[in-house]
């Protein structure tokens, strides 16, 4: 399942540093706007525990992680949307991203340039959401006054579209996002059709020195970033990527070790990851056996056969019924044998809703 979460900021605020670390992708990083023009994709493992310990339950030939794909987009500066730099370019590569990282300075440093030459998070945020929001008013008004004629004449698509139209264009006139607006289920499928930046979902990520990320509650920056998400709903996360780039050369036993001695509980790449899951209702189930122990993403609100249809088309189409357990009871039970004489493996049909921890076998006939 293909969905990607789009880094974004203004430069030089440790995006391109984040990206490294986390995807090791080596994204350029200078000290000057404009040094990441391209977007680099890094595809990253999803760390889980639970696949750790299945894989020590059932003692496969291999073992599969799921992974998630991130997009470091080129750093964006006032007038984007106005094509300011390389506003236009940058504005297409977040229209093509699920969801939106957006990494916030923090933390000062003399030796790294501020692009508005002073910190002030707020100001930054404000900086591309306005962008975004400016971007998002030209498309609506691109298409206002031609749906507009249509809704007069009682066309009854171009009616229902009128109306999403009128409260988009009323908030983002007012600075606030599309995903700031109630619709209902069929307005949101008229939304989603309008590819709007400011309808993706906005994760927060302060990026802080390594002196304050183990007590990010002290840093001033941290306060307002939190404040200004939480009046908009939207989640933020702690990291230092510089510290990010040093767990990234680490082996897995030597970066716990880091960890500990820095008092920090995990590091910014599970935070990450798992408020990204979270920002586009992503979840995971496992197959387990002897050939692999494997974990596979899927959207939340998904139905068996369309769960099967992840790991091959042929699943979903020839779908019979899936052979479930959680990954609790299996754990507990101490194998599918036992499981299943607990009466702990269900066989469920076409209308089950898969939940995360799901340990999964499908039935299938093509």
């Amino acid at each position: 399942m293909s969905l990607t979460a789009g880094i974004v900021g203004l430069p030089n605020v440790g995006k391109s540093t984040l990206f490294n670390a986390i995807t090791q992708a080596g994204a350029e990083s200078a000290n000057y706007p404009f040094c990441t023009i391209d977007p680099n994709v890094g595809i990253v493992e999803v760390p889980d525990d639970r696949l750790d310990k299945l894989t020590e339950l059932v003692h496969p030939k291999k073992t599969i992680p799921t992974a998630f794909e991130f997009t470091d987009i080129a750093g964006i500066v006032k007038g984007a949307s106005k094509g300011e730099g390389l506003g236009n370019q940058f504005l297409s590569h977040i229209r093509q991203v699920d969801a939106i990282c957006e990494v916030v300075r923090c933390f000062t440093d003399e030796n790294i340039t501020h692009v508005s030459g002073k910190i002030d998070p707020i100001d930054d945020i404000e900086i591309i959401n306005l962008e975004l929001i400016l971007a998002d008013l030209e498309t609506i008004n691109k298409r206002y006054q031609r749906v507009e004629k249509l809704a007069r004449q009682k066309d009854k698509e171009a009616v229902a579209e009128f109306t999403v139209l009128e409260k988009l264009k009323e908030a983002l006139e007012a600075e606030k996002p599309a995903r700031s607006v109630d619709f209902s289920d069929e307005q949101m499928k008229i939304v989603k059709g309008l590819h709007l930046l400011t309808s993706k979902p906005m994760l927060y990520v302060a990026n802080v020195s390594e002196d304050e990320v183990a007590n990010p509650s002290e840093n001033e920056h941290v306060k307002k970033v939190k404040e200004y998400a939480a009046n908009e709903g939207s989640e933020v996360i702690v990291i230092c990527a510089k510290i990010e780039a040093e767990i990234a050369e680490l082996e897995a036993e030597e970066k716990q070790m880091f960890l500990e001695e820095l008092g920090i509980a995990e590091s910014g790449l599970d935070q990450l990851i798992k408020a990204s899951y979270t920002l586009l209702g992503l979840a995971t189930y496992f197959t387990a056996g002897e050939q692999e122990v494997r974990a596979w993403t899927f959207k939340k609100g998904m139905k068996a056969p369309q769960a099967a249809g992840i790991i091959h088309s042929d699943f979903e189409k020839g779908f019979i019924r899936a052979e479930t357990v959680s990954y609790e009871d299996l754990i507990e039970a101490g194998s599918m044998v036992h499981a299943r004489e607990k009466g702990k493996v269900r066989l469920e049909g076409k209308d089950y809703v898969v939940q995360d921890g799901d340990v999964m076998h499908f039935r299938f006939n093509v």
